[in-house]
């Protein structure tokens, strides 16, 4: 069988995955139909479970060093913001970084790994094989320059319109889209403190700095209400839209970006259809409240990734591919689901929903159990997968923190550089002769072991991250009967 993968869309989403993919030793091409790398960026914020991510491969200094870290984030833009800081997490704060940025540093890691990137390609549909795709691929002379690819996988990371999604025929479910809200990234001659936002009967308005000097003016007002598209945003409408809602315009002018953007709500019924897989906006699109829609995307590459070179070189069962719709078609109808709540919180004008937004936002003021549940939401590190086996233990499916060990500088997100599994043996070398390729075994003690963690004696971390297994049994036999019976489901060897 063919093991190239071809990945539509190089984007961040389509970027993580093809570097997962060569950390996994799979071929694959990525392909882009814009020239070069889109200077407007979409995504302004990375978020906690994220960074998480990235320094998981060892490439989250260059975001540290350039991104502005926020130390919480905004839920509809209430008055009263989540505080980030008491996340347990290494990273509790945002970064405020250009997705153009992002997109540089992501094709820097996945070339440097080994991935192809044509840009100013297009993959224009695709004829599905018992072992194999033909993927039909536009090049720069568009029609003329028609040329073909064959790949075990084709995964569509080409954007809310995706022409993966729809030749795939995977139907796209949701809402239409009833507001327009408006942005634009511009200097600002007298800039508002630091996370300054208001709203009211006019409107709402959210002015963050970008890490260039420029600043990020969005927001909606009660003209957003509506179906209609009313053309470009011109830089004197934004003027007039931000007066009219903060009071100013804070001094604007030198616009690098101005857009509109619109509440759609969409998810993919299916992730995977046979060889095609989906993955970010073409899997799901929503209101960009939270800055979350990019990190959603590259936590569903993040989680397809291994599995798709697992299954690839032999090392899964056949089944394991299709976790991948199991699991991350939840997290995007909870995508959906708060995406939807802030929308409509965020267009709460009249006094009814101003009284809503005030009484919200006092209770994330003075309720900390409900300013963690939301912001471990809002940040991607309350994710966890269902396991149908009752008996698991509570962590599987969690995500694993980076767990410290006694005597070591080295924590547990440095140990998933490899992108294997990792059997931590937390019962003094019982476990230690189960290394082989794609596995690997630490033998450690845990330093200030989390409450969760007090009893276990051994935990298989999937690559990205999540528990596969956690064992608590006292008896050396037994345990590492089940560490074997576990390693025969999640982690077998190659057969071909």
């Amino acid at each position: 069988m063919e093991q190239q993968v071809v990945i539509a869309g190089g984007g961040p989403v389509g970027l993580w995955l093809a570097a997962e993919l060569r950390l996994g030793a799979v071929p694959v091409t990525v392909v882009e139909e814009r020239a070069d790398i889109d200077q407007r960026s979409k995504a302004l914020t990375i978020h906690p479970r994220t960074i998480e991510i990235l320094a998981s491969r060892g490439v989250h200094e260059p975001f540290l060093t350039e991104g502005l870290p926020i130390p919480g984030g905004h839920f509809a833009v209430l008055d009263d913001r989540l505080d980030f800081r008491t996340l347990e997490t290494a990273f509790p704060y945002t970064l405020a970084l250009p997705q153009a940025r992002t997109e540089e540093l992501l094709e820097e890691h996945a070339l440097a790994l080994g991935a192809t990137i044509v840009r100013g390609h297009r993959v224009t549909g695709f004829t599905e094989h018992a072992e194999s795709v033909t993927v039909r691929v536009d090049g720069p002379d568009g029609p003329d320059g028609t040329y073909e690819l064959r790949a075990a996988f084709v995964i569509g990371c080409d954007g809310s319109r995706s022409t993966v999604r729809t030749a795939a025929g995977i139907d796209f479910v949701g809402t239409p889209s009833t507001i327009l809200g408006w942005l634009g990234d511009v200097t600002l001659d007298s800039p508002p403190r630091p996370g300054f936002s208001t709203f009211g009967p006019r409107g709402g308005v959210m002015v963050a700095p970008l890490p260039d000097g420029r600043y990020r003016v969005v927001g909606v007002s009660p003209d957003s209400l509506t179906t209609q598209w009313p053309g470009d945003l011109p830089l004197e409408e934004l003027r007039v839209k931000t007066i009219a809602v903060a009071g100013e315009d804070f001094g604007m002018r030198d616009p690098v970006w101005l857009s509109r953007f619109g509440n759609a709500t969409r998810l993919a019924a299916q992730y995977r259809r046979g060889r095609i897989l989906l993955a970010g906006d073409a899997a799901h699109q929503h209101f960009p409240a939270g800055g979350v829609g990019m990190n959603v995307g590259i936590q569903d590459a993040h989680n397809l990734g291994w599995k798709l070179a697992a299954t690839l070189h032999g090392r899964a069962p056949d089944q394991l591919l299709d976790t991948y719709h199991t699991e991350r078609h939840p997290v995007g109808a909870q995508l959906m689901e708060h995406s939807r709540a802030q929308t409509a919180l965020m267009t709460g004008f009249a006094p009814e929903g101003l009284d809503l937004r005030s009484l919200f936002s006092e209770m994330i003021a003075t309720q900390p159990a409900l300013n963690k549940a939301l912001s471990e939401r809002l940040t991607g590190l309350a994710v966890s997968y269902s396991t149908p086996d009752p008996a698991a233990h509570p962590l599987t499916g969690t995500r694993a923190p980076d767990l410290a060990f006694t005597g070591s500088e080295k924590r547990l997100l440095s140990r998933l550089r490899a992108g294997s599994h990792l059997l931590v043996d937390l019962t003094a070398n019982v476990l230690a002769d189960r290394t082989r390729p794609g596995l690997a075994v630490l033998t450690a003690t845990l330093d200030r072991p989390p409450a969760a963690w007090a009893t276990v004696r051994a935990a298989l971390v999937r690559p990205d991250g999540h528990v596969a297994w956690a064992g608590t049994d006292e008896d050396d036999t037994v345990l590492s009967a089940a560490v074997d019976r576990v390693l025969a489901i999640n982690h077998r060897p190659a057969v071909r």
